[in-house]
């Protein structure tokens, strides 16, 4: 069968380096050796060594690519006009409402059937812009078929139900002068809602996976309610006599601030998907939007307390900043999930940092391990 035969001494005629090499002759001993404690603790301080050394991985970082180049989500199908708009006139129409309740209560009549004139445009704007986009305005019908809570598309309709009667009684009964126990409360009704009205929306965006406004979930419902603080702020020092706008001036100054400080932080948070807010036509729109709402601002607080010419050139500058944010904000991310860079770049650093927070975590615990058998082997010697 074979050349070999077996003897005493072994197997006759075997090829060269095919003998069974015993556990007890192979480096590190049995088994039972090698799996010991000592051992264990000799593999412990091996893997720190090579850790100290910083060592480079054998296989280069892979440089990103997508499949031809195609985006890996796929960008929402909604029109500028139609949604940046909704998102203009919502914030408008809920900013206003809460504008309209203070000047009522301090004694502005002129300013708050201003404002509530205009949040009551505004909010038919929001719904007619918002409709259009659904097609059919029986889709607005079904959505409030079902309340769903963890839905930000449900809360908006529901929130659009509720506010829309309110700012509609609130402005038509301000117009009429009859009924001001339930104008008060129609008037109430809609300052309550309207901070809501006008944050949601941002809500809305970053419950999508469009990067640009996932990413900024934290700071985007600051940047909208500031953005629509400044519409309102606007609109009142347009509409109203100067003699009232002392709090649109105030509020318009506040809003300036609060946006920029909100934008800025976005972007120095979100990395590399900032990018989209500063370039193209996003980064055109934002800043546009940075030097109409700071200049009107500026303007309503150093000659819109005395000339009626300024504070309405100064609104007007506040509401087309306002608009040019959220026109802005919706181009960043259209322009984010048209890139497939924007999708799997930021995915990938944030999987090989919680990677890396896990291999911290179990190094720093088996240091630790190590350290305790050291000292437990001190006390037994």
């Amino acid at each position: 069968m074979t050349d070999s035969d077996v003897t005493k001494d072994g197997v006759r005629g075997e090829r060269a380096g095919r003998e069974a090499v015993p556990d007890s002759l192979r480096p590190g001993g049995t088994p039972a050796e090698r799996s010991g404690p000592a051992a264990a603790g000799e593999r412990d301080r091996k893997r720190r060594r090579g850790k100290r050394r910083g060592e480079e991985p054998m296989v280069p970082r892979a440089e990103f690519g997508s499949y031809y180049g195609r985006p890996v989500i796929k960008a929402p199908g909604w029109e500028a006009t139609d949604i940046a708009g909704y998102f203009f006139a919502g914030g408008l129409a809920g900013a206003g409402s809460v504008l309209a309740a203070g000047a009522q209560l301090s004694g502005r009549p002129a300013t708050a059937k201003a404002m509530k004139l205009s949040s009551l445009a505004a909010v038919t704007a929001s719904t007619a812009a918002l409709i259009h986009d659904l097609g059919r305005p029986e889709r607005f019908a079904n959505m409030l078929r079902v309340f769903k809570p963890t839905s930000p598309m449900s809360v908006g309709s529901w929130l659009l139900a509720a506010y829309g009667p309110a700012a509609g009684a609130a402005a038509v009964l301000e117009t009429t002068g009859r009924l001001p126990r339930i104008n008060a409360a129609a008037t109430g009704t809609a300052a309550l809602l309207g901070p809501v009205v006008a944050a949601y929306t941002a809500v809305l965006a970053a419950d999508t996976a469009v990067p640009a406004w996932h990413e900024a979930h934290r700071e985007l419902p600051y940047v909208f309610v500031s953005s629509a603080t400044a519409a309102a702020s606007g609109m009142a020092l347009a509409a109203a006599p100067v003699r009232e706008n002392a709090p649109a001036r105030r509020a318009a100054l506040l809003a300036a601030a609060g946006e920029a400080a909100a934008v800025r932080l976005k972007r120095r948070r979100l990395g590399m998907i900032a990018e989209t807010y500063e370039r193209g036509k996003a980064g055109k729109l934002m800043r546009a939007a940075e030097l109409l709402t700071a200049g009107g601002a500026l303007g309503a607080a150093v000659l819109g307390r005395r000339y009626q010419s300024a504070a309405a050139v100064s609104g007007l500058a506040l509401l087309a900043g306002s608009a040019c944010t959220r026109f802005g904000v919706f181009h960043a991310g259209i322009a984010s999930a048209e890139d497939p860079a924007y999708t799997v770049v930021p995915q990938r650093e944030r999987r090989e940092r919680r990677a890396a927070e896990a291999a911290a975590r179990v190094a720093g615990g088996a240091d630790g391990d190590s350290g305790a058998r050291d000292g437990q082997d001190g006390q037994h010697g």
